[in-house]
């Protein structure tokens, strides 16, 4: 399980390593995808995704895992932090480009050189009857609203608000025994 104050230990540990092949780090990147879905008048809960929908990143580098199941990582140690709000469009932003990738013929174009490595390894595309199997779940919108904050969040020296700004965020959204 992870805490609000394990959470900024990651950040501050595992978040100036560049991330996934872009010109940015981890910590940049989360900050503007939060910012992106904060600009947009999302709601907190979503906002708070998009802060850490990459934190399975920074948990699986402290244990040198390679899986690229990161999304999974994350959703899971945040369960009992945050309910779904929060963790499924994290758990499904990955699914949500594959989706992406199926239904909008101009998706795939608009991906950064590293994002259509990742999505080679995450299994590519879906077909139809996965695109519209994810498109019928429930939280299918609002991860395809955190996935493009995330194909748009990696822009370099981008100001945003500090991540104490979020994390004060992530704290209103926690669950009250959490």
């Amino acid at each position: 399980m992870l805490t609000l104050p394990r959470i900024e230990s990651l950040f501050a540990s595992h978040g100036t390593a560049y991330y996934g092949g872009e010109a940015i780090s981890q910590t940049a990147h989360a900050l503007q995808c939060a910012h992106l879905a904060e600009q947009a008048g999302e709601p907190e809960p979503l906002i708070v995704a998009a802060l850490l929908h990459d934190v399975g990143h920074l948990m699986l580098a402290e244990s040198s895992t390679t899986d690229m199941r990161h999304q999974e990582a994350a959703a899971d140690a945040l369960a009992e932090l945050f309910g779904p709000g929060v963790t499924e469009p994290i758990r499904l932003h990955v699914a949500a480009k594959r989706y992406l990738c199926a239904v909008d013929a101009s998706y795939f174009g608009t991906l950064s050189p590293a994002s259509v490595h990742s999505l080679a390894l995450q299994g590519g595309p879906y077909d139809a009857a996965q695109g519209a199997a994810f498109a019928a779940g429930p939280h299918a919108d609002a991860a395809v609203r955190l996935r493009r904050y995330d194909d748009l969040a990696k822009v370099v020296d981008l100001p945003t608000p500090p991540l104490a700004h979020y994390l004060d965020m992530a704290a209103r959204c926690a669950r009250p025994a959490a």
